[in-house]
């Protein structure tokens, strides 16, 4: 006898139990605590919008907008326990406004509309919100590393490649490219908040509606920049989430390596960086260790920031082109994790760059330990002597060998090795007497005629240093604006639906 068809049998009530403790409770929890504020103004915004339409009369619309000021009033979302009843916070509002106003009316705040617009519109809200605050910190390490820089246009550090000391720059200089890294990554994320500021209400499920709406009003009273043209694009693409959490990728990738030389250079051996006390804890078993122990707290909560982003775009891997569970509540809660680490990251980092110094004692004797500077005497056999560069750099690297053998330093001991490499390479001796070569091997000289663009001599280094501080300047007032625009959405938002809330 075949099976009893299930459908006809199935006696069983949603929710499950387990479903219930396992999906439907933490999603509740999730929305409760991130994104109320945003389903309040998506709400009005979208009861305003249908006023001005005409879809809905004044007088309806008034007992709608009277019944949300109460709920607002009277329900405290952080005191709220998920009992099962409904199946999340979007259909708990609308089950308390069925209370309030009846089940006809409380229904017509919903007309061209769904869960999947307002879903990618609340997100979005969060995003915004987000992004604006870890770009304020962001553009405040941006200041500290430009100050630093100016402050340390002058100050003489060893540059290293490929772990090994190379030539002497200044550590305004080495700021200085950091810097242009973190510009890049700002301008990465105003592209990723372009791509967030685009509205999906209105697209409703995925086709729009047939009701006669208003998106670009209800994306104007959100505060957006303008309604996401394509209604399918508004559900389904999710490079707003993609594009925001690869610009934290890379800009917490790329601070990584900055904290991780600030590591290196922290050490006994190394020792260029100075940490003063305030930001280094001694052992509790060795009192003789000085251990700049915030630096290593950067490392790992950059690493975890990257981990987090990364998830995120994990998660969106291989995720069919509609809309789906896996970009919205319980992910996107998992991604303002990222948010939480990377705004501890920023604002650490700025404190640190800004008490850091250089120990001049210290850079003096890698300097002179490594020799360093020899490549500018090759450039100068050439520019005074008339060797050829080939021939040049085999002069100075006999004479850095020379040094290195006698455990000397070139400007103390290098003169000799080098008359004498000069004389078996040309068979004449050098027109460089030993002054001439001891200033042509100091770390000042080497950095004073590095004048070109980009440079670390000081000409170039005052023509970068206005640049940035031109470009921050850009970023402050494009923040500004932006959000100037938004608050004039607030005050109309606001504006429109206290009317209604007196309108009879």
């Amino acid at each position: 006898m075949a099976d009893m068809n299930p459908r006809l049998s199935d006696t069983s009530r949603f929710p499950d139990p387990v479903y219930k403790e396992t999906v439907l409770r933490p999603l509740f929890d999730g929305a409760k605590g991130h994104h109320v504020e945003a389903f309040r103004q998506i709400d009005r915004a979208h009861l305003v919008m249908l006023v001005e339409t005409g879809i809905l009369d004044t007088g309806t619309a008034a007992k709608i907008a009277q019944a949300l000021v109460e709920i607002d009033r009277d329900i405290d979302p952080s005191m709220l326990v998920y009992t099962g009843e409904v199946e999340d916070y979007f259909f708990l509002i609308e089950k308390e406004l069925k209370a309030r106003i009846g089940v006809d009316i409380a229904g017509r705040l919903h007309t061209a509309r769904s869960r999947n617009d307002i879903d990618h519109t609340l997100f979005k809200l969060g995003l915004k919100q987000r992004i604006d605050a870890l770009m304020v910190k962001a553009r405040t390490l941006l200041a500290a590393m430009i100050d630093t820089a100016e402050r340390n246009k002058t100050t003489l550090i060893v540059a290293y490649t490929h772990g090994q000391p190379a030539q002497p720059t200044t550590f305004g200089h080495y700021l200085s490219a950091a810097i242009e890294v973190l510009i890049r990554d700002i301008e990465r994320f105003a592209e990723a908040r372009r791509i967030v500021d685009l509205s999906s209400m209105g697209a409703a499920a995925i086709t729009t509606s047939g009701f006669p709406i208003d998106r670009a009003r209800v994306a104007q009273l959100l505060g957006f920049a303008r309604a996401q043209r394509n209604s399918y694009s508004c559900i389904a693409a999710v490079d707003y989430t993609t594009s925001t959490y690869s610009a934290i990728e890379l800009m917490f990738l790329h601070l990584g390596r900055l904290i991780q030389d600030f590591q290196f250079w922290t050490s006994f051996e190394v020792g260029q960086i100075y940490v003063p006390n305030a930001l280094v804890q001694i052992s509790s078993i060795m009192p003789q260790k000085r251990n700049p122990v915030p630096i290593e707290h950067l490392r790992h909560l950059a690493s975890q920031t990257f981990g987090r982003a990364r998830t995120m775009l994990d998660i969106m891997h291989n995720t069919p082109f509609t809309d789906m569970n896996d970009s919205e509540g319980e992910s996107q809660g998992a991604g303002y994790e990222a948010f939480a680490s990377a705004s501890r990251v920023l604002d650490l980092l700025a404190s640190l760059i800004g008490q850091i110094s250089i120990d001049p004692e210290r850079v003096d004797e890698n300097i002179r330990r490594s020799c360093i500077t020899i490549t500018e005497l090759a450039d100068s056999l050439v520019r005074l002597e008339g060797l050829s560069f080939r021939e040049a750099h085999e002069i100075a690297a006999a004479t850095a060998r020379s040094v290195v053998a006698s455990k000397g330093d070139l400007p103390n001991h290098g003169f000799q090795p080098f008359f004498e490499a000069f004389r078996h390479s040309t068979n004449r001796d050098p027109q460089l007497d030993e002054p001439t070569f001891r200033k042509l091997v100091s770390p000042e000289h080497f950095v004073a005629v590095r004048k070109r663009f980009g440079g670390p001599a000081p000409e170039p280094m005052d023509e970068a240093i206005s640049a940035y501080r031109q470009t921050l300047e850009a970023f402050e007032r494009a923040a500004s604006e932006s959000a100037a625009r938004e608050a004039q959405a607030s005050t109309e938002l606001n504006e429109k639906f206290t009317a209604l809330t007196g309108a009879r």
